[in-house]
């Protein structure tokens, strides 16, 4: 799938995924910043992921990591700090939690921060751990 947003793309093709790009956001997180290469690179594989584009540069970056009939776990979500503020994040957790291929399933997350967004699109729950009614 792609969605088109002036001159942003959220694409959820893995080969579209910039490896380095995506090692770089993680660092720059306080959840990820100590997973290596290695790991990082298993987890796309295993991972429906969604990779946020200007022009050709990824600028942001979230996996859905899901069973396809059940659950749907969000993870790894990140903006690049020079373009957070703009509603990007909103777009890109609004067009995963629209995904047709776990709409109707049980998603959750696990966060320490950005409580307030994630809860405009549905999730709620204690201090981490956040999810969807089904």
């Amino acid at each position: 799938m792609i969605h088109i947003k002036d001159s942003y793309r959220i694409s959820d093709n893995r080969d579209e995924v910039q490896l380095d790009q995506v090692e770089s956001l993680l660092r720059s997180s306080y959840w990820a910043r100590e997973r290596s290469i290695e790991t990082i690179k298993v987890s796309i594989s295993h991972s429906v992921c969604f990779s946020l584009f200007v022009d050709e540069h990824q600028i942001g970056f979230a996996r859905v990591v899901t069973d396809f009939a059940s659950v749907a776990y969000l993870a790894d979500l990140i903006i690049h700090q020079d373009y957070r503020g703009q509603g990007l994040g909103k777009w890109l957790v609004q067009t995963i939690v629209d995904d047709p291929r776990w709409v109707s399933k049980f998603q959750f997350l696990v966060t320490d921060d950005a409580h307030s967004l994630y809860g405009k699109f549905g999730f709620s729950g204690s201090s981490k751990l956040m999810a969807t009614q089904v």
